[in-house]
């Protein structure tokens, strides 16, 4: 039925978990897998006088972004290897992780997403938000939830 799942992850605990059943249920299906992360967008430069005063830290943010992005993004590459699932990796810049992970979605021709969700709920949820609700909302793409 699905043959390419985007797994959205952000390294914790949780989201590892996710990828585990994920890669088992791309096993199952016969599916490949696109493991993407979401890495948060560098603060805005600042200027003082018309100069710019910050740009080795944003490039120092950028890098280490994209040191994180790869060292996650490994981990999934490592368990779709391990149990013979095909996989790509993918990351993206954003500031709204959810529209990150719909576009990837969309862009690799995925016909599932498969993430994970923390069940926050009440005033957490509500302060804290959730990409999984977001992505739930906004997704034309089916998604299933880990919890």
């Amino acid at each position: 039925m699905f043959k390419s799942i985007l797994v959205p992850t952000d390294g914790s605990p949780l989201s590892q978990e996710a990828l585990r059943k994920a890669v088992a249920f791309a096993g199952e299906a016969g599916a490949k897998i696109t493991a993407f992360y979401a890495k948060p967008e560098a603060p805005m430069p600042q200027y003082v006088e018309g100069i710019q005063i910050d740009k080795v830290l944003q490039e120092q943010y950028e890098k280490a972004a994209e040191e994180q992005a790869q060292k996650i993004l490994a981990f999934a590459e490592g368990l779709c290897r391990d149990a013979g699932v095909p996989c790509t990796t993918a990351s993206a810049s954003s500031d709204s992780p959810f529209q990150a992970i719909i576009d990837a979605a969309n862009a690799h021709g995925c016909d599932l997403i498969f993430m994970a969700s923390h069940g926050r709920r009440g005033i957490a949820g509500l302060l804290l938000g959730s990409e999984t609700t977001k992505v739930l909302t906004h997704s034309k793409i089916p998604v299933l939830v880990f919890r």
